[in-house]
């Protein structure tokens, strides 16, 4: 219900909790009965970004959902990059933009795309997310 009212405002969601609780399953599922393919990636420190933002830039242009996995394993400050470009993208669809700019490119954006983060917090290797 929470993740359907936020698809409404044009934003995606970032379930929380214990491992194992189906906070990806949930994701795909919705995706999966809306007809929309969701790609779900596992986050790490070893992610920056440039991978992230080619990531987005995949999804924006498909119109594919993105599910980041653990997303707060990846480092405090590649997380404050990575929010900027989500709000980027966020932004896009709020306004209904055609085309928006990552990466320093132009790109066309299809409207179902979604960002969708999992976090397990309180586990060790697990960072805070920051304000933005």
């Amino acid at each position: 219900m929470t993740l359907t009212t936020a698809l409404t405002f044009r934003l995606g969601g970032a379930p929380a909790g214990p491992a194992g609780t189906g906070k990806t399953e949930t994701v795909k599922d919705l995706a999966k009965g809306l007809a929309i393919r969701c790609v779900v990636n596992n986050c790490g420190d070893g992610l920056d970004y440039r991978a992230m933002g080619t990531i987005f830039s995949g999804l924006v242009q498909t119109g594919f959902w993105g599910c980041f996995d653990e997303f707060n394993r990846i480092s405090p400050e590649v997380l404050s990059v990575v929010a900027a470009q989500i709000k980027v993208i966020q932004n896009a669809l709020i306004h209904e933009k055609k085309t928006l700019e990552l990466l320093g490119k132009e790109l066309n954006v299809v409207d179902t795309v979604g960002i969708f983060v999992t976090m397990n917090p309180g586990y060790a290797g697990r960072t805070e997310l920051p304000d933005n």
